[in-house]
């Protein structure tokens, strides 16, 4: 990890103390006030009550982890993310695009010791920060690549049982994955019954032609969940031709898995089978 330069948290609606990829001898007003204008170009971290949050701005709060147990997913998006487990509770293979302050990867290498992960993260500052969010270092089970995911999943011939996409910037879902067949390329990386699953957020406007050509890859083989206290929506779609949700085998393993996990599984559930039907890209066109 590189050198921290730490300061009091300029924001007068985020308290805590502010720490940067930046030299020891920086200008710490000079830095306080390219926060506050959005000039800073790098990722920043805000600690505050115990929690360690990543910002690239303040308009998007990448990732959060309680300090004294980096594995515990705090944000409800993360939680619901590894909804996937409803569908396959013992994937051998995961791969995911964009680290952020890694709570996912983190806790998957905790709790999923049968399973395999690759994560693909384009931002050098993004993996600087690593250690500081507890990840824990690369080994047989866990790779962190730096890489333009889009393009790893185009040029590999790797398979993976879940594809989680979490790959934010400044200002929301990457717009690069509307660029060339990013989708495609996805899907032909899931195993037979492969799942996809997809965090998307901001403004409707924005990530709707991400939500359509998603619909259009994979047949309509999506189900949506939202995240009302976060407000993001969790994409799972599948690559299977002939899927169909087994809902009363999933009302069945969500209280094992709630066992396991700690997460509200029960609850996960209910709220997928009432996404089935949800056609999102008509309620997005509204």
């Amino acid at each position: 990890m590189l050198p921290l330069f730490d300061l009091p948290s300029p924001f007068p609606d985020e308290p805590g103390r502010i720490r940067l990829l930046e030299p020891a001898d920086s200008d710490a007003a000079g830095l306080a006030a390219r926060l506050l204008d959005g000039s800073y170009d790098k990722p920043f971290v805000l600690e505050n009550g115990g929690l360690r949050a990543l910002h690239f701005g303040l308009g998007y709060v990448q990732s959060v982890i309680r300090i004294a147990d980096p594995a515990v997913l705090e944000l409800g998006y993360a939680q619901r993310m590894m909804a996937f487990l409803l569908f396959n509770p013992r994937p051998r293979r995961l791969m995911m695009l964009g680290l952020g302050g890694g709570s996912l990867a983190t806790f998957c290498h905790r709790y999923l010791p049968g399973a395999q992960m690759t994560v693909l993260e384009i931002d050098a500052h993004v993996i600087a920060l690593r250690e500081l969010f507890g990840v824990p270092p690369d080994d047989e089970r866990l790779q962190v690549i730096h890489c333009d995911g889009a393009h790893y999943l185009e040029d590999t011939d790797e398979r993976c049982d879940v594809l989680l996409v979490d790959a934010f910037g400044a200002d929301g879902v990457s717009s690069a994955f509307l660029e060339g067949d990013f989708y495609e390329h996805a899907r032909r990386r899931l195993t037979g019954k492969g799942v996809l699953v997809m965090n998307i957020a901001g403004d409707k406007r924005d990530y709707a032609a991400h939500v359509a050509r998603l619909l259009d890859v994979f047949d309509e083989r999506v189900i949506a969940m939202s995240v009302r206290e976060d407000g993001n929506y969790i994409l799972f779609a599948f690559r299977d031709p002939a899927f169909e949700p087994r809902w009363k085998w999933m009302r069945t393993i969500a209280l094992g898995l709630q066992g396991r996990f700690k997460l509200d599984f029960p609850g996960f559930a209910q709220h997928l089978e009432r996404g089935q039907v949800l056609r999102l890209a008509q309620r997005l066109a509204r």
